[in-house]
């Protein structure tokens, strides 16, 4: 993983370097919302190396025949500090074009305050359909495994709302809402942020 920063928060960049999924961290207090860390999956999805990728917005990845509908639905995401995942066409360094599933999701510091915005990318092919849809299925029987608490957390991280906001709705105390985060993270498998929302989407909550 190569990170172009000291961060401050160290363990939600380290969160990303073991994850076998294509991932980036992003750091929104920056001009253009530059890209911080990458981890080694991304580099070999995209095939452009860290040192091309890091100090850029993730939009390098668009190219001609890409959205701009749903382009600008990641944009209104970032502008919102909302999750939103997306399925569209971008380019990798050598041009070849593939269908890739962003997950693009915010990442708040105990004060609420946003701190980075956590990317996601996986690649799908016209093979990858039938494991795409046993993925939907896989991640819906992992949210059945959660308590009705866990599962009301995860739903609302899903939906973009922050700690402070999921304890006031559900009356816990935020200790309480992190203590269900973490717990719901391990039952569905999830490393970070963008991979339980991931896994939330993928179940449709």
């Amino acid at each position: 993983m190569k990170v172009l920063t000291d961060p401050k928060f160290a363990d939600v960049i380290e969160s990303i370097e073991y994850s076998p999924i294509a991932t980036v961290i992003s750091d929104p207090n920056l001009c253009d919302n530059p890209i911080v860390a990458v981890n080694e999956p991304f580099c070999t999805l995209t095939q452009y190396p860290s040192e091309e990728v890091l100090g850029r917005n993730c939009k390098f990845l668009a190219g001609e025949e890409t959205e701009p509908w749903l382009t600008d639905k990641i944009r209104e995401g970032v502008i919102n500090h909302r999750p939103v995942m997306v399925e569209i066409l971008n380019y990798k360094r050598d041009g070849t074009p593939f269908r890739n599933a962003v997950l693009v999701a915010p990442i708040f510091d105990k004060s609420d305050a946003l701190r980075y915005f956590i990317g996601t990318q996986v690649e799908l092919l016209e093979a990858d359909w039938e494991t795409f849809s046993g993925r939907k299925q896989k991640a819906r029987s992992l949210v059945k495994s959660l308590s009705t608490r866990q599962r009301q957390v995860l739903q609302k991280m899903a939906n973009g709302e922050r700690t402070k906001q999921i304890a006031y709705e559900l009356a816990l105390s935020e200790k309480t809402v992190e203590m269900h985060r973490t717990l719901l993270f391990r039952k569905v498998g999830a490393g970070n942020v963008a991979e339980a929302v991931r896994v939330a989407i993928d179940a449709g909550l």
